[in-house]
């Protein structure tokens, strides 16, 4: 197999938005200011590819922002309980996203869909005494706050939007019905798993089966670049994992082992979150259809 992992491009990337335009005409002055040269090149494409990751998570890099915020700042005795802003505001940047055109009609559609299939895990998992929600609201399911619903939304919203701002593209992809039901199979273990035996390990070596061979291409600025969609999971996970730690921290949950004060959320959850969003992944496929990169005939 041959290692071109990183190829020129004729011209930039595309920039659908108002912002990535911005970007790719300030790009060059950049490239310029630092003098030209591969190491020029390099920091451009690194820089594009650090703001675009940005914009692409706005929706949970403002409700994570809020609820850090609010676990110092919110007044306390306030006539709306912190839960129940935290909710308010997370309708009001979602609708600020469609009426924006960051988000289309049809992915919001879908990531309702994980918002109401990461809610209900969330009312069986408190009930289970997975974790808890400490604090009091008007706007809640059993033991669980509306504003939870949001924290799914966010990674739905950010794997729709990166892939269509990095124009995604796959090699090897597996059929999509394969990884319907390989989703349905991660949801149900979620529940299953209090009351039979937990089929995790199944269901990575699944993961691997299904993913072990496809790459995603996507592009920055100048350069199509590739990496093992598998290794993409688990990066993106990785970052969802410290969003968490921030997210108990900020006491907007907690687990069980953390009743007596805020500690590490445990490496083990990274394999949770790998699942949970790969349920997201396929759902937003939905809308996105996975498309065959052209040069990447199998090779």
């Amino acid at each position: 197999m041959r290692l071109d992992l990183v190829r020129r491009l004729a011209r930039p990337a595309n920039a659908a938005s108002r912002t990535e335009r911005t970007l790719h005409r300030t790009l060059p002055y950049i490239y310029r200011r630092l003098g030209g040269g591969v190491l020029a090149r390099a920091a451009v494409e690194f820089l594009a590819f650090g703001v675009k990751q940005a914009y692409a998570c706005i929706y949970g890099a403002l409700l994570l922002a809020l609820i850090l915020a609010t676990r110092f700042w919110y007044p306390e005795g306030a006539a709306l309980a912190r839960y129940d802003f935290l909710f308010l505001a997370a309708l009001a940047i979602q609708v600020w996203l469609l009426a924006a055109r960051f988000e289309t009609l049809d992915e919001a559609k879908v990531i309702l869909i994980f918002h109401v299939v990461g809610t209900a895990m969330e009312v069986f998992k408190t009930a289970a005494g997975s974790w808890v929600y400490p604090e009091e609201s008007f706007f809640r399911i059993g033991g669980v706050p509306l504003f939870s619903g949001f924290m799914y939304a966010a990674v739905g919203s950010y794997l729709a939007r990166v892939s269509r701002i990095f124009d995604f593209a796959y090699s090897h992809y597996p059929p999509l019905w394969t990884t319907w039901l390989f989703a349905l199979a991660i949801y149900v273990n979620f529940f299953t798993h209090h009351y039979t035996i937990d089929i995790r390990l199944g269901l990575f070596a699944a993961l691997f089966l299904l993913y072990g061979r496809t790459w995603v291409h996507y592009s920055v600025y100048r350069y199509r670049h590739r990496m093992p969609l598998v290794l993409g999971f688990f990066l993106v996970a990785l970052f969802i994992w410290l969003a968490e730690n921030i997210g108990t921290f900020a006491r907007a949950w907690s687990y069980p082992d953390q009743a007596d004060g805020w500690t590490l959320v445990s490496i083990a959850k990274l394999n949770a979150w790998v699942l949970l969003m790969i349920i997201s992944f396929v759902l937003v496929s939905l809308v996105n259809r996975p498309r065959r990169e052209p040069a990447a005939a199998d090779r």
